[in-house]
């Protein structure tokens, strides 16, 4: 939602600018500047880039404009979840928790916790992890290197999005080039013309130039940046269960647990302690 915000504050600024200036808002609605410029940026998409990180591409920027979902009340559920299911294990023994993490969609217990439930691949990296720990033949220590190393992976598969529209911002204020020179050579074809209409080829040339750096510097960039920050706090919610199901394996008590957990959360969304309790021991 901030991010939406943003782009409405860029383009009131800018057109709201200009407008002031005395400048007339149709002479930047210049259809072929747009079409050589936006259609010579999604072609060097496609060009470098594969099909999977171009959906996850085009999925992160739509995302962008979403509210953020690791929120307070994201970790605080994922707590009681947390708790609920080690719990089960302390009374019922480590087999009551099989079929909850073997089928999480269909599990009583994550389906009390929807906003847990979407994301996804967080589900899978902590249901997968728990099974090493019911087969019980992975060491904590290596259990703990061996989701370290998922993490690496998983977040150097997420920064191809963020790689591919950086190319895209640094390229773009060329391409406005690009799209100004060919503007320019059909201002010298009508060089014989009258000056009125060699100024309208000029200024229509000047928007391309115009609109490569608006897209690059105004649009492209800082959406490269917030899907860079969304993909850091993606980390950081694999770094929670990372803390729970290391402490799981080494054996520790639900509530002693869920603090390791705790403590992995980032400090401007982290419970305090006796709230993180009240949570656990009224929901769990």
């Amino acid at each position: 939602m901030l991010a939406l915000i943003g782009i409405i504050v860029v383009l009131g600024s800018v057109l709201g600018g200009f407008t002031m200036a005395g400048g007339p808002i149709p002479v930047l609605l210049v259809p072929s500047e747009y079409i050589v410029i936006v259609g010579t940026a999604v072609g060097t998409v496609l060009v470098s880039t594969p099909m999977p990180v171009v959906k996850d591409t085009v999925s992160k920027s739509i995302a962008v404009l979403k509210a953020n979902a690791f929120t307070r009340t994201l970790y605080l559920d994922g707590l009681k979840l947390l708790y609920s299911l080690f719990q089960m294990a302390r009374k019922e023994g480590l087999v009551a928790i099989e079929s909850h993490i073997e089928d999480p969609d269909n599990s009583e217990i994550f389906k009390q916790y929807p906003s847990i439930l979407k994301q996804h691949h967080a589900i899978m990296f902590l249901c997968d992890s728990l099974r090493l720990v019911l087969v019980g033949s992975v060491p904590p220590h290596d259990l703990d290197m061996l989701m370290d190393s998922e993490i690496d992976v998983h977040h150097h598969e997420a920064e191809g999005s963020v790689n591919a529209l950086t190319k895209v911002g640094d390229s773009l204020p060329g391409i406005g080039i690009v799209a100004a020179v060919l503007g320019i050579v059909i201002t010298m074809q009508s060089i014989a013309g009258p000056v009125e209409e060699i100024g309208h080829h000029v200024a229509s040339a000047l928007v391309g130039t115009f609109l490569g750096i608006l897209l690059s510097y105004g649009f492209v960039a800082p959406i490269a940046a917030n899907i860079e920050a969304m993909n850091n706090e993606e980390v950081r919610f694999y770094q929670f269960h990372r803390a729970a199901v290391t402490a799981f394996a080494k054996g520790f008590a639900p509530i002693v647990i869920v603090e390791f957990a705790r403590r992995a959360i980032p400090a401007n969304v982290r419970p305090s302690f006796t709230e993180m309790e009240e949570a656990c021991k009224n929901g769990g």
